[in-house]
């Protein structure tokens, strides 16, 4: 019988390395997230729930305590007629319950909360939306101005507010600025 030489030889794959330019390398944009050396070999649900780690860790709040109203800034008017100083605020939809205003010998505030609620019901469609939203002011106010005499009314979602002035102008004179010219 012929004699049969078995030779075994080991081919081993040279280690993966990741292009420079490749997302998935450990240079990439996901590298830090894949901890393992190549991307074939890992567990596609350990993958999964890694991606889905970050991912909660990215989109979520550290507490509960975050989570806040939205804010929203009413559109205002300030302008100076007929000796008052008057504010004009666009508040539609908010009661006048719902609005605060206070003044001061520095400045005039206005605050409040606008809540919304629309639902609507067609044959087997239910459709509810909420709409919230705090509000904070502060206007300040010229010299002279007589915060006792201060008047505010609401109507059809504008709220306008009167605050006499004196009608002593003040004068103004040019301040001249010191300094060498150069640039």
């Amino acid at each position: 019988m012929p004699e049969t030489t078995v030779v075994k030889t080991t081919t081993e794959k040279p280690a993966r390395r990741w292009p420079e330019s490749n997302l998935f390398g450990p240079r990439g944009l996901f590298g830090p997230m894949i901890p393992f050396g190549d991307l074939f070999g890992v567990n596609p649900f350990a993958l999964m729930r890694e991606f889905t780690k970050e991912m909660d860790r990215a989109f979520s709040t550290s507490s509960a305590s975050e989570l806040r109203p939205e804010v929203w800034i009413p559109a205002i008017e300030v302008k100076k007629a007929n000796g008052n100083f008057l504010v004009t605020a666009e508040l539609p939809g908010i009661k006048t319950g719902d609005v605060k205003v206070e003044v001061t010998d520095e400045a005039l505030t206005i605050e409040g909360e606008r809540k919304e609620e629309k639902r609507e019901e067609k044959e087997g469609l239910y459709r509810s939306e909420r709409s919230y939203g705090r509000f904070y002011r502060s206007i300040p106010l010229p010299d002279g101005a007589k915060t006792d005499q201060v008047k505010a009314e609401m109507k059809n979602g504008i709220l306008e507010i009167k605050v006499p002035v004196n009608g002593a102008k003040q004068k103004s004179r040019q301040i001249p600025v010191a300094g060498t010219g150069e640039v």
